[in-house]
C-alpha cells in the first residue's frame, strides 16, 4: 500500500466551515417556549379572554404575512415562525381585556409596516412587536391603558408607585396585579433564563440593561438606596420583558458582545430617564425603539480586529493592493452630519422665535392664571399677592411640596381675592402635578376662609382626549366643590358616598390620581401655611 493510498480524502468547500445547529425556526421556537410561562400564568390570572387576545394577535400576524407574500408573489415565510413570535410578543404587551381590534390592528401594523415593507425578516430596523405597540399607544391611548384586575379598572402598580400610593412588591414580582398580559416577573425571568441557557440570546444585553437601569434609577430616582423602591421600579412597566425578549432581537441589536453591552446600557439609561422625567409610567417601548436606532452606529465602533492584521514589524508603507482597495466608510455617515446640521439650524430658529415671543407668552400665561383665579373665586373683584405667602411658596420651590407625600407636586403661587372694599373673599392656590398621564397638570384651587373648596380651574392640561381630558368636565371637577375635608381619597371603583371620596375617571386613573394629589397638596398648604398663619 502506497503512502498516497493512506492519505485522507479532503473536500475543500466555501465558508462557513463551522455551522450552528440553530435554525431560524429553532431560534423562534425557543422564544416561543420562553413565552409559555408568562402566557400560562396570564390565562390563570386574567382568564380565558386574555388568551383570545393572544390568539387574535398571532392569527393577525400570520395572516398579514401570508397575504403579503401571496400578493407580492414571494415565498411563504410563515415556516420560519417569526410572525408567530411577533404576534405573541405584542399580545404579552397588551391589556388583558383589550378590545378585539387592538391585537388585530397592532399585528397588522407590526408585520406589514415594520417588517414586510422593509424587506422581511432580517431587514427591519426596529422590533416589529414594539413598533406595533407604539402604533397602538399613539392611536388608541385610552384602550391601551385600560388595565383591569378583579373587574376593577385602575392604574398599574408602577403608576401607583410613582403617585406615592401603596404597592405590594411580592404581588408585582409574582404578577398578582393589574397590567399587561405578560405581567408576571418571575415567569419572564424563567423564560429569559431559558433563552440564555438554550443559546438563543446572550447574557450581555439583559445584564447590562438591568445593571444600568438599577444604577441610573439609584442616581436619578430621588430616593437614594431604597431597595424596595428600586426593586419595584425594576419589576414594573414591562422593563424585564423588554430586556429579555425585545431588546435582544438579533436583527435590531448589535452583533458584537461589546456592542451589546453598550446597547444594554443605552436601554437601561433611557428607561430610567423616561421613568423619572417622562410623563408615562411605562416607557419600555420607546426606550428600546430609540436604542434600536443606535444599533448601526454601535456596530461600527467596537469592530473586532481580524487575525493577522497589525502584527509587530509589519510595513507601514501601503501596498498597491491596499491603495486600490475601496476606502473605508466614515465612522459617522455624511447623511447623519447633514441631518445634525439641519436639526441645529432648525433648533436655533425655533429658539429665536421663542425668545421674540417669550414676553407675549408670559403675558398670556398671566392672563390665564387670573382667569382661573376669577373662576374659582367669582365673588372677588381683584387679586393681590402677599409677600409673606410668597415667601412660604418659595420655601418649597426646589424640593417640591410635601416631600413626596403628594407625588411630584409644587405650589406655584397664592393669590388673595378681595372685594371692592378690600375685604378678603378667599385664596386661590396655583398648584402643579408632574404626574399626569401626559405630563404637567396645573390648576387653581379656590378656598374660603374656613377651608371650604370653591372649585378647580385648569390652566395647563394635555391629557388623552376622551379620557384624561374628562378631568376638566364638571362631572369630575365639581366633586371637589363646596367640600371641607381634611384630605381627599381616589375611589377607583366608583360610587362614592362620602365627601372625602372622589370617583376616578374610567380608564384614566393616572390623571385622576394626579388631580387628587394636587388638590390635597393645595389643601395641605392652605391649612398649614395660610390658615395657620392667621
Amino acid at each position: 500500500m502506497t503512502n498516497e493510498s493512506k492519505s485522507p480524502i479532503l473536500n475543500v468547500s466555501s465558508s462557513p466551515h463551522f455551522r450552528s445547529p440553530l435554525t431560524t425556526f429553532g431560534v423562534m421556537g425557543n422564544v416561543m417556549i420562553g413565552m409559555v410561562p408568562a402566557t400560562v400564568f396570564a390565562a390563570w390570572h386574567f382568564g380565558l379572554y386574555s388568551m383570545l387576545v393572544v390568539a387574535l394577535s398571532i392569527a393577525a400576524a400570520c395572516g398579514t404575512e401570508y397575504l403579503f407574500n401571496m400578493i407580492t408573489k414571494r415565498p411563504n415565510s410563515l415556516k420560519d415562525g417569526s410572525a408567530i413570535v411577533t404576534g405573541w410578543l405584542l399580545a404579552l404587551c397588551l391589556p388583558p381585556e383589550s378590545p378585539v381590534y387592538l391585537p388585530i390592528l397592532g399585528s397588522v401594523f407590526a408585520i406589514l409596516i415594520a417588517k414586510c415593507f422593509f424587506g422581511g425578516l432580517g431587514q427591519n430596523f426596529m422590533n416589529p412587536a414594539l413598533a406595533g405597540r407604539a402604533f397602538l399607544l399613539i392611536s388608541f391611548g385610552k384602550a391601551m391603558t385600560n388595565y383591569s384586575y378583579d373587574t376593577i379598572s385602575g392604574a398599574t402598580p408602577l403608576a401607583a408607585l410613582n403617585n406615592g400610593d401603596y404597592f405590594s412588591l411580592p404581588d408585582m414580582f409574582f404578577g398578582f396585579v393589574s397590567g399587561h398580559i405578560g405581567v408576571s416577573v418571575i415567569c419572564i425571568l424563567i423564560g429569559g433564563i431559558w433563552l440564555i441557557v438554550s443559546d438563543t440570546i446572550s447574557w450581555e444585553i439583559p445584564v447590562a440593561s438591568i445593571v444600568s437601569f438599577f444604577i441610573f434609577m439609584l442616581i436619578l430616582g430621588g430616593r437614594g438606596f431604597d431597595i424596595t423602591y428600586l426593586a419595584a421600579e425594576l419589576c414594573g412597566g414591562g422593563f424585564l420583558l423588554g430586556a429579555f425578549f425585545m431588546a435582544t432581537d438579533p436583527v435590531t441589536s448589535p452583533m458584537t458582545w461589546t456592542g451589546q453591552l453598550i446597547f444594554g446600557v443605552i436601554y437601561g439609561f433611557l428607561s430610567a430617564i423616561f421613568r423619572v422625567q417622562g410623563s408615562m409610567a411605562d416607557t419600555t417601548t420607546f426606550a428600546i425603539i430609540l436604542a434600536n436606532l443606535f444599533t448601526p452606529l454601535i456596530d461600527r465602533i467596537p469592530v473586532p480586529q481580524p487575525f493577522g492584521i497589525g502584527k509587530p514589524g509589519a510595513s507601514v508603507i501601503p501596498s498597491l493592493e491596499e491603495l486600490a482597495a475601496p476606502k473605508k466608510k466614515a465612522l459617522i455617515p455624511a447623511a447623519a452630519i447633514v441631518l445634525t446640521v439641519i436639526t441645529l439650524v432648525a433648533g436655533g430658529a425655533l429658539a429665536g422665535v421663542n425668545m421674540m415671543t417669550a414676553s407675549q407668552i408670559a403675558e398670556n400665561e398671566r392672563q390665564a392664571k387670573l382667569a382661573a383665579y376669577a373662576e374659582v373665586l367669582p365673588a372677588a373683584t381683584q387679586f393681590n399677592f402677599d409677600e409673606s405667602l410668597n415667601a412660604k411658596v418659595a420655601e418649597f420651590a426646589e424640593t417640591g411640596y410635601g416631600d413626596g407625600a403628594f407625588g411630584r407636586v409644587s405650589i406655584n403661587e397664592v393669590a388673595v381675592g378681595t372685594d371692592d372694599a378690600g375685604s378678603v373673599i378667599g385664596y386661590a392656590v396655583s398648584v402643579t402635578s408632574m404626574e399626569g398621564y401626559d405630563g404637567e397638570i396645573t390648576m387653581s384651587v379656590g378656598f374660603l376662609a374656613d377651608g371650604t373648596i370653591t372649585g378647580l380651574a385648569f390652566t395647563t392640561i394635555t391629557e388623552t382626549a376622551g379620557m384624561g381630558m374628562k378631568a376638566v368636565e364638571p362631572a369630575f371637577r365639581d366633586q371637589f366643590k363646596d367640600k371641607n375635608v381634611e384630605t381627599f381619597k381616589l375611589n377607583k371603583a366608583g360610587g362614592s358616598t362620602t365627601d372625602e371620596e372622589i370617583d376616578s375617571i374610567s380608564g384614566a386613573s393616572v390623571t385622576s390620581g394626579a388631580v387628587v394629589n394636587a388638590v390635597n397638596a393645595a389643601l395641605d398648604f392652605y391649612r398649614n401655611q395660610i390658615a395657620a398663619a392667621g
